[in-house]
């Protein structure tokens, strides 16, 4: 069996005397399709949060591609391929679409190098994968919500990310935009891309993941696949309140 590209080991994390995480450990091997499910206020942004480095995770470890980065800030971890989106797309809204791209493409890929053709070319490469090259230079703040949650993933690919972090990418969609970012995130994964999956929308987790961990209360409750985990009893205690 490979080696875990995520490693989250006993990791803990408290706001004053709110435990938000509680010695939760995930394994995230190459190539996965992995679901994070969690009533509100279960601990699942705060976990992304200290794999991704907005926070310190204050016990514990976390590693990725064998590397301990616990200690290491945010940006640094994105430029060893940990990428995610954000709940509230976060546009450079006086900025074309493109722009947006070629941002992250200077600062994290070519490390403001300023070779402008050749990350012009590259962002339209990844609009392309996205579907949104035709809105190449449409101020993103026209953009529709379907448009900015692609947008999200976009400005994310542009990091050229080993693991990308969906965070309720589909939030708010109608069910045939939910189905256009799925068609997404399952081409971005065939092309190589691990993808950790963050979603309220049962039927879209169910659809994508191959394995599911259930967080509440800070702590993992269920791990399953995402046919046993809609079963668990504990699962739908914590959604339900049954």
């Amino acid at each position: 069996m490979s080696e875990p590209l995520l490693r989250v080991d006993k990791v803990s994390k408290n706001f004053g005397g709110f435990t938000a995480l509680s010695e939760v450990s995930i394994d995230v091997a190459p190539g996965e399709r992995f679901g994070l499910i969690g009533p509100n206020g279960s601990g699942k942004t705060t976990l992304i949060n200290c794999v991704s480095g907005a926070l310190r995770n204050d016990s514990g470890s976390i590693s990725f591609a064998g590397e301990e980065i616990s200690g290491i800030p945010a940006y640094q971890r994105t430029r060893r391929g940990i990428a995610r989106t954000f709940q509230i797309p976060r546009p450079f809204s006086s900025m074309p679409v493109i722009e947006n791209l070629i941002v992250p493409l200077e600062f994290v890929v070519h490390r403001g190098s300023l070779h402008t053709a050749d990350t012009r070319a590259e962002a339209m490469a990844i609009l392309e994968t996205i579907g949104l090259a035709d809105k190449a230079d449409t101020p993103s703040s026209r953009l529709s919500q379907v448009e900015l949650r692609k947008l999200e993933l976009a400005r994310a690919m542009a990091a050229r990310p080993r693991l990308l972090i969906s965070d309720e990418a589909m939030a708010g969609l109608a069910s045939n935009e939910v189905k256009e970012v799925l068609a997404i995130l399952f081409k971005l994964n065939e092309s190589g891309i691990t993808i950790i999956m963050i979603e309220h929308i049962m039927q879209a987790v169910m659809r994508f993941s191959q394995r599911v961990i259930c967080l509440d209360a800070g702590r993992i409750i269920c791990e399953g696949t995402p046919e046993s985990i809609v079963r668990n009893p504990d699962v739908q205690r914590a959604y339900l309140g049954a």
